[in-house]
């Protein structure tokens, strides 16, 4: 089912309680997984990218904004994805990437991704202006957090209204889990304070009508809170309903606005429904997707392993220790403990910074051998049983690792959607 995202709000009053998963990859695979899962139901397919993941000058991917949002239209149509079921947007756009230099200078960048982002046709804008810069406080107050957005959301109305594009519509508010999940385990972690919550939208609207941007406003449909929820490296902290319950019921006090929420890897659907059910209509989900890519893959390592003896001892695990322990700068700083303890992290932590590695050339290799040593032979069901039980429809059939990889991210897609209501 097809679901307007700017309709949200106002589905949430009617008692429809339906949601958006935001995909928030740019892994191919796994949006091959998301598009597939849009063209065989209908559901709207949120794709969404980060402030340093894609920008104007790059980011970690090597992407401008034009240049991910060209790789979503080509996947699509090789995918029969119809084009007016995707909806591009953009996440923690502010000058976080550009934190370390002073204000004028972060934020003149930040101005320049978000026209960037609008011109190539990202249509949701998380604004996110809450980190201080160079000589600035770590987290900066309710005003000038509220401010910056304002002066990133005029950049967005001009970049729209001079290239034709459709008017953005915006998220609000800054209190979101770490980016990839905490780096140590949680026991519990507390729901937004629904006076925050109430004060956060309040700052934004005077803001907005102070930089004469009331229209703009109108179009704000999300406030970013924290429900609850979270991942560190070896546990998920679970939704629990009944702590959020207060916060839940701020949505009484703001009825054009739904809540997004941040960091649902791992939670399950029956935690997912809830948060929908709860008001916590966009749900956003990453890691949890390349974990689930990992996850394939090296159970066909395994798999090719010990069919060709000739293919190797897990080759591909070998090339992405090589890859991680020579480039430490993506994972050390969220691993911790002996040698042993965060070699098993660096692959099979929840929070996933295995996947900073997957787009270099050598990962790209080896992840081609593999599919090729696989491609066309007829794996024995014990063997799938035994590494990815997932995949046993493929036994004794032709196979194909990379539609093997895209079912297995799909079923944490579908999960989603079931519990979305689409």
């Amino acid at each position: 089912m097809r679901i307007a995202i700017e309709d949200l709000p106002l589905l949430h009053r009617q008692g429809k309680k339906v949601g958006v998963t935001s995909v928030c990859s740019a892994h191919p695979l796994v949006l091959k997984a998301a598009l597939r899962h849009g063209r065989d139901t209908g559901a709207t397919v949120l794709i969404e990218a980060t402030c340093n993941q894609v920008n104007h000058l790059g980011g970690y991917t090597g992407m401008t904004p034009s240049d991910f949002a060209a790789m979503v239209e080509t996947l699509a149509a090789a995918e029969q994805c119809p084009r007016d079921l995707i909806v591009l947007g953009g996440d923690h756009l502010g000058p976080n990437p550009w934190k370390d230099r002073k204000a004028d200078e972060a934020m003149g960048q930040a101005e320049a991704m978000v026209d960037a982002y609008v011109r190539a046709g990202f249509r949701k804008l998380h604004l996110d202006a809450s980190m201080g810069c160079r000589g600035e406080p770590v987290a900066l107050d309710d005003h000038t957090v509220a401010e910056r957005a304002a002066r990133l959301a005029g950049v967005a109305e001009r970049a729209a209204a001079e290239s034709g594009g459709t008017s953005p519509i915006y998220i609000i508010g800054t209190e979101v889990p770490p980016p990839g999940g905490a780096d140590h385990a949680l026991d519990a972690i507390s729901p937004t304070n629904p006076a925050a919550a109430l004060q956060t939208h309040a700052v934004h609207e005077k803001s907005f009508q102070s930089a004469g941007l009331e229209n703009a406003f109108s179009r704000a449909i999300g406030l970013v809170v924290q429900p609850g929820v979270e991942f560190g490296n070896q546990n998920v902290i679970f939704y629990a309903r009944a702590k959020a319950g207060a916060l839940a019921a701020t949505l009484g006090e703001l009825p054009t606005l739904i809540f997004e929420a941040h960091s649902t890897d791992y939670q399950g659907e029956g935690p997912l429904r809830e948060l929908v059910e709860d008001g916590f209509a966009i749900l956003k989900v990453g890691p949890e997707l390349t974990f689930k890519l990992r996850e394939a893959l090296y159970a066909l390592d395994l798999i090719a392993s010990d069919m060709m003896p000739g293919y190797g001892e897990r080759p591909l695990y070998h090339v992405m220790e090589e890859l991680m322990c020579g480039a430490a700068k993506n994972w050390q700083s969220h691993y911790h403990g002996s040698d042993g303890e965060k070699r098993i992290l660096r692959h099979y932590s929840y929070s996933d910074r295995i996947r900073y590695y997957w787009a270099s050339p050598q990962a790209r290799a080896a992840c081609d051998q593999l599919f090729g040593t696989l491609k066309g032979r007829k794996v024995p069901v014990t063997l799938l049983l035994q590494h990815l039980p997932s995949a046993t429809d493929w036994a004794d059939r032709p196979c194909e690792g990379e539609e093997i990889v895209i079912n297995h991210v799909r079923q944490s897609i579908e999960t989603y959607g079931r519990a979305c209501g689409a």
